[in-house]
């Protein structure tokens, strides 16, 4: 319990009604939660706007009300606070409530379109690996050392953000990686945190559907490097032309990592092969675990976040050497009769599906076919649609396109979307397959002795979403079944 004065320390007050002496047992932005002693932050959403539902949580006895405008008629014994952004106001509001755990340990952001998962995932791997108790928000799962907690979002609302903060530093843990998305950024998710670093990972075609403009897009990535304090480290990717916009503005000090480019952290591929990355790392040579350019990219910037948090750089190397890559993330097995190599990888993007198909181009010999299959999902970005279908073409001997998570969209359209990116010539090596397990049977069968088979867009998820509702649906299990029932 805190007091409400406490909390709002540092929000911005326009007005006040009522007692700010009030005690607080709870914060929330969903009526639903709303009780006796909470307070309720009428958060402007997407869809919904939480000043609707004030006189909801009044019912529910709420102690206190924070809002953009006040309602036109006021309850008594209830205390309203009026702000200029209630997002902003409930992250700083839950940062006090927690006392400030982001000021308690070390806080690692990384933005990006691509990478992020993978970047966070090594950080966690390689500081546990090093001794360290630490924390991980990611899109795939939130851990405490290796209690695993399911995670809803890319980055969690600021009221769960602050109270995962809360439960990290209790079990000990000093430091923590986060994934920080867009989304994250424009609703002010992360208002409030404290962050020690920041990495930029790469910026490419994704999102449009929610910020509407690349440029818009662009803006939020680099609020978050505007927000960081002075005294916190920047690591940007110098091979992205983006990258120093992103810390034109930025009161943190700047370091950048390259694979062409002059850099602090540099690093040069020597062999790119499907047991791992050999790598040339600031002159130090190390085999990894992990395959491909991107890689190369994510291992790099683990690396630095580890030299600029102070650790050995021998050290750190050799522990990255040992390490394995997030779930769902370039992902292969093998089928056993055939040696077909079936990849599941959670490339959602144009640059994304592109880096993977590079990436098997790289180590395919000349008689392996590549059979691509590839969705996209629903009420998602639709201009990537096509694109996504001409990059699969462009790097495939064959093309499967199906659905990915249709959500509340009909599937043939997402694939009459796709096929526009079909140019003629491309027409009589693409299918399309409405049914996701059905594409997955028909691309092992169109496979032959050492072929590879690349699934892509879904990864880690084990569920598909048609009309709000989730189904189980793992696209590793489903090509192991596959490669058996077949006897490939």
């Amino acid at each position: 319990m805190q007091s409400l004065q406490t909390i709002l320390q540092e929000v911005k007050v326009l007005d006040t009604r009522g007692t700010l002496n009030a005690s607080v047992e709870a914060i929330t932005f969903d009526s639903r939660q709303v009780r006796a002693g909470v307070a309720f932050v009428a958060v402007r959403g997407v869809q919904t706007d939480g000043h609707d539902y004030i006189s909801k949580a009044i019912a529910t006895e709420a102690a206190v009300i924070v809002c953009e405008a006040l309602p036109a008629e006021l309850a008594p014994d209830v205390t309203y606070v009026v702000v200029p952004n209630s997002g902003e106001a409930l992250g700083k509001m839950a940062s006090a409530f927690y006392n400030h755990p982001s000021r308690k340990l070390q806080l690692i952001g990384v933005t990006g379109t691509n990478g992020k998962t993978t970047s966070v995932t090594l950080l966690h791997k390689l500081f546990r690996e090093l001794g360290y108790h630490a924390g991980l928000l990611s899109t795939v799962q939130n851990q405490i050392d290796e209690e695993v907690i399911p995670a809803t979002h890319t980055t969690p609302d600021a009221v769960t953000l602050n109270a995962l903060l809360a439960q990290m530093l209790k079990a000990g843990c000093t430091y923590c990686f986060m994934e920080v998305s867009s989304h994250a950024m424009v609703q002010q998710r992360v208002a409030g945190l404290t962050f020690a670093g920041g990495v930029f990972t790469n910026i490419t075609h994704d999102h449009l559907d929610y910020h509407q403009t690349f440029d818009a897009y662009i803006k939020a990535k680099k609020s978050f490097f505007d927000m960081l304090p002075e005294g916190a480290f920047a690591l940007i990717n110098a091979d992205d032309k983006r990258g120093p916009v992103m810390v034109q503005n930025t009161k943190a000090s700047v370091h950048y990592f390259a694979l062409r480019k002059m850099a602090e952290f540099k690093a040069r591929i020597i062999e790119n092969t499907l047991q791992g990355l050999h790598l040339d790392v600031n002159g130090h040579e190390i085999w990894c675990k992990l395959i491909g350019a991107f890689n190369a990219y994510n291992l790099l910037g683990t690396y630095g976040v580890a030299v600029l948090l102070g650790e050995d750089p021998a050290e750190a190397l050799t522990v990255l050497s040992s390490l394995n890559s997030a779930a769902g993330r370039f992902d292969y097995i093998v089928s056993d009769a055939q040696q077909i190599t079936g990849i599941v990888d959670y490339a959602h993007t144009p640059d994304a599906l592109e880096n993977v198909l590079l990436t098997i181009k790289d180590i395919r010999n000349p008689n392996q076919k590549v059979i691509t299959l590839v969705g996209c999902g629903g009420n998602r970005d639709a201009a990537k649609r096509p694109l996504m279908a001409d990059i699969a073409c462009r790097f495939s001997d064959k093309v499967i396109l199906t659905s990915d998570n249709p959500r509340f969209e009909e599937p043939q359209a997402i694939l009459a979307d796709m096929q526009k990116g079909v140019k003629p010539l491309d027409y009589k090596k693409t299918l399309s397959v409405l049914d996701r397990k059905e594409a997955i049977k028909t691309a092992c069968m169109l496979a032959g002795p050492d072929d590879i088979i690349l699934v892509a867009g879904k990864g880690h998820e084990t569920y598909q979403e048609v009309k709000g509702v989730k189904s189980p649906f793992d696209d590793k299990q489903v090509l192991q079944e596959m490669f058996t029932q077949l006897g490939k």
